[in-house]
């Protein structure tokens, strides 16, 4: 749950932002989560509109060449539950030991928080917080869920993509193929190619269905 190169990112030692990622208050954040954060908003199908992890890049990339997602306790209380949970207060098995090693490397305190859209329960957006000297208090857990609603309701992504990015995202997302694309737009493959390419740089996404899905997801595609 500390966001892996499992999905559409690729973990760095420094800050991890995508370009999405132009609106997050991390002045609010940061003085309480002060080990680092992982926020996801608007996750559906496991690809989030829009992130930004702050967690030490060594975690991180031992988590990823790990591939402790799917065995991590926070993992499966975020896609779970709502509302907002210590580390230290889970009450999920933790067979590899992923809170222990958090641990060993500098994260010994944090929580999880996950809040779901009232309009579509699929939805949702979720956060692994960390501190390094001791438990959140209540008071920081209810601010620390608030900003997390706050952002998950509020975020609203403008259109980056061209008309004609779109039109050939709406034709992918319908099931045409490349070929058919083209003949339908009348157009060559290459420039099918480079629009498709230029939708999913500015999408951040390392395929072109992460792109349908984003596009998707963010209300783009009809």
């Amino acid at each position: 749950m500390w966001r892996t190169n499992e999905t559409f990112t690729n973990p760095q030692p420094e800050d991890r932002m995508s370009p999405l990622d132009t609106t997050l208050p991390q002045e609010r954040i940061a003085p309480l989560a002060t080990g680092g954060y992982h926020i996801a908003l608007r996750v559906e199908f496991a690809f989030p509109a829009f992130e930004h992890n702050s967690l030490p890049g060594e975690w991180v990339r031992a988590y990823t060449q790990g591939g402790y997602m799917l065995d991590d306790p926070i993992t499966r209380w975020v896609y779970e539950n709502t509302g907002i949970v210590r580390w230290s207060a889970l009450d999920y098995p933790d067979p590899r030991g992923i809170l222990d090693m958090a641990r060993d490397h500098g994260l010994p305190f944090g929580a999880a928080a996950s809040v779901r859209a009232e309009d579509d329960q699929g939805i949702r957006s979720y956060a692994s917080l960390a501190r390094t000297d001791r438990e959140f208090t209540d008071a920081e857990l209810d601010t620390l869920l608030g900003l997390l609603t706050e952002l998950h309701e509020t975020t609203v992504q403008p259109c980056q993509l061209t008309d004609a990015e779109l039109e050939t995202l709406q034709h992918l997302a319908a099931g045409l193929i490349m070929k058919e694309i083209a003949y339908r737009l009348g157009i060559s493959e290459s420039a099918v190619k480079q629009r498709l390419s230029s939708a999913k740089s500015k999408l951040s996404a390392r395929t072109t269905t992460q792109a349908v899905m984003q596009a998707t997801q963010l209300g783009w595609l009809r």
